[in-house]
């Protein structure tokens, strides 16, 4: 019998300044840098993710640069990810609708990965643009999990990935599209096709 731990790809997704590699960085090192500079292309990083007492599961993690020169590069990291954290700023409406966008790429041609909606900073909510009742319609209407974080203070950001580890290891046991590593092809019976039965856990803000 195999006791090792499963190992998943997944890709983080958004507009330029949202906070992405913040977040990673908070997640791996448990760190803040108040002036992170903006990711080249994409970054690689290494996550034992413990999802419980007993079982932990690693990710490959690719943070994708989000400025728009570096747009059609986004499907080399995300094609056949197993999961994928896209990321919005709660202060910013555009970042929200950029964020749509990713969402929409990810259903024409990743189909089967597993798809997080995280609105970052909210840490921030006195500046608050985004409603959170808003991004929870959303994530529901497009069978999305979802989730709000703070890279700065680190609200929520562990249990946001382990929200995701469990969501994995459920779908590798009942469904034969989420394998180790990412996902098998594109398959007719989608879970994130819009108005199917939403995955395990809806919302975790």
């Amino acid at each position: 019998m195999n006791d090792r731990p499963k190992k998943y790809k997944v890709v983080l997704l958004g507009e330029s300044g949202v906070g992405k590699s913040s977040l990673v960085l908070r997640l791996v090192k448990d760190e803040w840098v108040d002036a992170q500079h903006s990711t080249v292309g994409a970054s690689f990083f290494r996550y034992a993710c413990p999802v419980d007492d007993t079982t932990i599961v690693n990710f490959d993690i690719w943070d994708t640069a989000g400025q728009e020169r570096y747009k059609s590069l986004a499907s080399m990291y995300y094609r056949g990810s197993a999961a994928a954290l896209v990321v919005y700023d709660i202060t910013s409406v555009e970042s929200f609708e950029k964020a749509k966008y990713w969402i929409r790429e990810l259903q024409s041609n990743s189909p089967d990965t597993i798809v997080t909606l995280v609105g970052n900073k909210c840490d921030l909510e006195a500046q608050r643009k985004v409603p959170l009742e808003e991004a929870k319609r959303y994530a529901q209407d497009f069978s999305l999990l979802c989730s709000e974080a703070s890279a700065k203070d680190g609200t929520r950001v562990q249990a946001v990935f382990q929200q995701i580890g469990k969501q994995l290891l459920a779908s590798a046991t009942s469904a034969p599209t989420v394998r180790d590593g990412g996902v098998i092809g594109r398959q007719g019976n989608s879970a994130t096709k819009k108005g199917e039965t939403p995955r395990d856990g809806a919302c975790n803000c």
